[in-house]
Order: C-alpha cells, then structure tokens, then sequence
C-alpha cells in the first residue's frame, strides 16, 4: 500500500498544466492508471496469496523495463525491488504454519 501511495504522488505534476478542470481530471485519471491496477491486484494478492507473489514479482519485471529501472541503480531500488518483496513476502504468507498445541 505504500508503494501504490508512492507512484501515485507522481500524478500530482498534472496540477497547473491546464486552464480548464476537465482536462486536469482526465490528466489525473490517466497519470492514476497504474496506482488503481495495483489496487486492484493488491486485491486480488490478498486472497490468492500464491498468484499474487506470482504478480507482483512480474509488474517489478514489467516496472523495470518500462521505466529503464535497470539501467540505475536508484530506479531499480525505487521500483523494483519494492515489488519483488511484496511478491516474495506473498510467497512466503502463502506457506501453512502448523497449528498451535
């Protein structure tokens, strides 16, 4: 949840581009695609544990060749690497503890 909170601070730059409220509004809706589509996976990962490390170790992949992430080191620290610990934590919650006696 931080880290969609973090890429969405990124949409903000929309603000003072333009005159009228409608296109500042369709600006932020489309600068806040990628924030809801992981929402909306975080959603889905939280039930379907498995699938979602799956995911988000995949949107990291996809995170690290769309925004040349693995060029710098910074951009693969900023976002890459969050990602692919969210999706090996998934991984590892998946995993069935014993019961307690």
């Amino acid at each position: 949840m931080v880290f969609i909170g973090f890429i969405s601070l990124f949409a903000l730059d929309v603000f003072g581009e333009f005159n009228s409220w409608q296109k500042t509004a369709l600006a932020l809706f489309m600068h806040l695609i990628p924030s809801i589509a992981l929402v909306g996976l975080l959603i889905v990962a939280w039930y379907k544990k498995r699938i979602g490390g799956v995911i988000f170790v995949i949107i990291g992949i996809c995170f690290g060749f769309a925004f040349d992430a693995f060029q710098y080191l910074t951009g693969f620290l900023l976002l890459v690497l969050p990602l692919w610990i969210v999706g090996i934590l998934f991984f590892i919650s998946d995993k069935k503890t014993p019961p307690l006696k």
